[in-house]
């Protein structure tokens, strides 16, 4: 099972049948997609209306292994704004030598 998968498993399990979809970000100014980033700390979005995505406000919210990396989502008065990061595994290139 990959990684990605697992961890769509594990967010569809510990949702309640009742929660709301992902927040759509064309909706919101990118003032208030940030605070609402910032504010929960780790939430799943949909940029654009698009595959929902999980954001988080830093760091400490991806695994030990991960890294962050800072995403721009398209919002209501912003076509590019810096939401927060999405957590992922380093590649290659990632590092310098």
């Amino acid at each position: 099972m990959t990684r990605r998968l697992a961890l769509a498993l594990c967010a569809a399990l510990a949702t309640p049948a009742g929660a709301q979809s992902p927040v759509t970000t064309q909706r919101l100014t990118c003032a208030d997609a940030m605070a609402l980033v910032k504010g929960k700390g780790s939430l799943w979005i949909s940029p654009g209306g698009g595959v929902a995505e999980r954001f988080v406000r830093d760091r400490s919210q991806c695994g030990l292994t991960e890294i962050a990396e800072l995403r721009f989502v398209p919002t209501r008065d912003n076509p590019e704004c810096p939401i927060g990061y999405r957590c992922r595994e380093p590649e290659f290139g990632d590092w310098d030598w």
